[in-house]
């Protein structure tokens, strides 16, 4: 006869528990358990939620922390008080099932907590709840039937040699665990780490960002170089598949290398900042995001263009805003030659001065350009103290007001003319004309 499996003695003890009229009292117990924290739960919320704006940052942490808390602890306290009375007369199979599932819970939930916390908002996280919580549920419900020692058993069997480093599944997967929980820890503490930097109000935005990128980099080397060691994989066995690695690197990813490379610079010697008005080529845009590959420019039409940060450091680019924010705009109109040069000059320069968004200092000023065919060019040339409004709006206000202007003075702006005039024929034409030469 085979022996019993923990599986049967499980299965065999569930039955005589739902056999016994005491299952029924667990039953209650559980309900009024998982009521009671729900009931629980909700009051808290509703309560965390009213004051939370007023919580400082620490606390407000705290507390939210403890939200998700409410109800697994609720219902381990109210399930652990009912096992305790329970046990004088009977055992508690059920119970005894359940206060490790609610445990599980809470774990989950506090992992996930921390990795919102780690992150910025994202859908993945609720995903990564759910995953988290099977992988969770799953390892107890291994350890209950009892199968748990021997999946162990049967991953540490599977072994095989890099150099003289031997591994097996159980050791790969202890150490990715490892490395998982210390790299969140190196996440969460960077993200603490930036949101001081980016606070402190002494540095410059660009500065900011590489002290951050540098303090997340080192923060996940150093994370991996101690969850290795850990578990007892010994680094130097990664040095052939890091130097394959890097060759592979140097060949493959030169471009991505030197936009990272190119990133760090342009952070470093803040040639470009957000906020700057910059053109490369054919695109001109406001500097909204810089990251360590790419830079991207908001243009004045609302469209993102990624420009890779090797093109900022290897051709010319246009700072429209680099040691000042003051842009010369110019405008050109042309007047008849019948008109009055100095009045039409004039009004341009009124009509230019008269909107808010032209500086005063230095004023506007208008200009004489050249005698054309049609008429006379003329020119307007004023300052603007923000580019990155764009100048469209600037050239129609002033384009309608001069004209305005211009109708009500009886200035008269000139359109191209063409005259065709029939001449009389020179008479010694006509004369050969008559006697039939050509």
């Amino acid at each position: 006869m085979n022996p019993t499996t923990p599986l049967d003695a499980l299965i065999n003890s569930v039955l005589a528990a739902l056999q016994r009229p005491g299952v029924f009292i667990e039953f209650a117990i559980l309900l009024l358990a998982v009521a009671l924290a729900w009931g629980l739960d909700r009051r808290y919320r509703q309560r965390y939620r009213a004051i939370a704006e007023a919580r400082s940052g620490a606390r407000r942490l705290g507390e939210g922390g403890l939200m998700r808390l409410v109800f697994p602890l609720g219902a381990l306290l109210v399930l652990s008080l009912g096992r305790a009375l329970m046990r004088r007369w009977q055992e508690t199979h059920l119970l005894d099932v359940a206060v490790p599932l609610f445990v599980s819970m809470g774990v989950v939930r506090m992992a996930v907590f921390a990795l919102r916390q780690a992150f910025p908002p994202s859908s993945w996280l609720a995903a990564a709840e759910k995953v988290l919580a099977l992988v969770v549920w799953a390892v107890l419900a291994l350890h209950i039937l009892g199968w748990l020692p021997e999946l162990i058993a049967g991953m540490e069997a599977v072994k095989f040699s890099i150099g003289t480093q031997q591994l097996s599944l159980w050791l790969i997967l202890q150490g990715a665990l490892t490395v998982l929980l210390t790299l969140l820890f190196a996440l969460w503490l960077s993200g603490l780490i930036e949101q001081r930097l980016l606070r402190a109000s002494s540095l410059n935005p660009s500065l900011q960002l590489v002290f951050s990128r540098l303090t997340k980099a080192a923060l996940i080397l150093v994370a991996v170089l101690i969850a290795l060691p850990l578990v007892g994989i010994d680094l130097t066995t990664l040095s052939v598949f890091g130097g394959a690695l890097g060759v592979g690197l140097g060949f493959g990813m030169q471009k991505i290398a030197a936009n990272y490379v190119s990133g760090f610079i342009i952070l470093l010697d803040r040639s470009i900042s957000i906020g700057n008005m910059v053109s490369v080529g054919t695109d001109r845009g406001v500097v909204s995001q810089i990251t360590t590959r790419y830079t991207v420019l908001r243009g004045l039409n609302g469209v993102e263009v990624l420009v890779p940060n090797e093109t900022l450091v290897s051709s010319v680019v246009q700072n429209e805003t680099f040691t000042d924010t003051r842009t010369l705009l110019p405008i050109d109109i042309q007047v008849s030659y019948g008109a009055d040069l100095e009045r039409a000059m004039a009004i341009m320069v009124e009509e230019a001065a008269s909107l808010p968004r032209v500086l005063a200092d230095p004023p506007p000023k208008a200009y004489l350009v050249n005698f054309a065919d049609s008429g006379i060019n003329l020119r307007v040339g004023l300052w603007l103290g923000d580019p990155r409004e764009g100048s469209l709006g600037v050239v129609s206000d002033i384009n309608l007001a001069v004209w305005r202007r211009f109708r009500d003075e009886g200035i008269e702006i000139p359109f191209p003319q063409r005259e065709v005039r029939i001449l009389p024929p020179l008479p010694a034409f006509a004369a050969g004309v008559a006697a039939g030469r050509p």
